[in-house]
């Protein structure tokens, strides 16, 4: 199967304690890369990489016959941006990244601009943790089912997005988004409605979805 037509999956080396619920989003013919201590969840979720990368500061790098990029501690790209720019290169347009949030800070808020870099190029993103799962909304409205509450984030700026809600507890018609009061955290489908539908008109945001 080519690169376009299969899913590149991400794993990275940030805490997953629910690996049940992350196992889930798996697929069968899912390209796996581990990136360094990505490698140290393969065995709970069941997967075997088809690619491994990374300087190998946080893991030992395995004897293997599986095709291994060693790169030097010393980068500007992260061992997963590196990952990700390597599948972008490869011509994979879907991608799912798991073990990219949690512990340290600064490598979630980078893992997440990892989201926003594949949405510029106009790729498919999801990325997942122990509690839900996260996206970016810009171009194509999407629908928000089968959650406890969800949450649209800007991240460009000031009244960086404009956006309507339908279907939701707190729903809203053509309104400013912004970084500096992020009053989208938290909503619900609305009582008696199936799902909630998100249109973004200006910019975009990330959605986030708690199971």
């Amino acid at each position: 199967m080519s690169a376009e037509k299969r899913r590149a999956v991400i794993v990275g080396g940030a805490p997953i304690y629910n690996y049940d619920a992350v196992r889930a989003y798996l697929r069968t013919d899912d390209f796996i890369v581990a990136c360094d201590a990505g490698l140290s969840h393969t065995d709970a979720l069941g997967i075997v990489p088809d690619l491994i990368v990374g300087d190998f500061d946080s893991h030992p790098r395995p004897n293997t016959e599986i095709e291994t990029i060693a790169l030097p501690c010393e980068k500007d790209d992260t061992d997963t941006v590196y990952a990700v720019r390597e599948c972008v290169k490869r011509g994979f347009c879907d991608f799912l990244l798991l073990g990219v949030f949690g512990a340290r800070l600064d490598h979630t808020i980078g893992n997440i601009g990892i989201l926003l870099y594949l949405d510029s190029l106009g790729l498919s993103a999801l990325a997942v943790d122990d509690v839900g799962d996260m996206r970016v909304v810009s171009r194509t409205p999407v629908t928000v089912g089968d959650c406890a509450y969800f949450s649209l984030l800007a991240v460009d700026g000031i009244d960086s997005a404009t956006l309507t809600v339908t279907g939701a507890k707190y729903s809203v018609s053509h309104a400013a988004f912004g970084v500096e009061y992020q009053y989208g955290v938290s909503n619900e489908i609305a009582d008696g409605a199936d799902c909630a539908s998100v249109a973004v008109e200006r910019g975009r945001v990330l959605l986030y979805r708690v199971r």
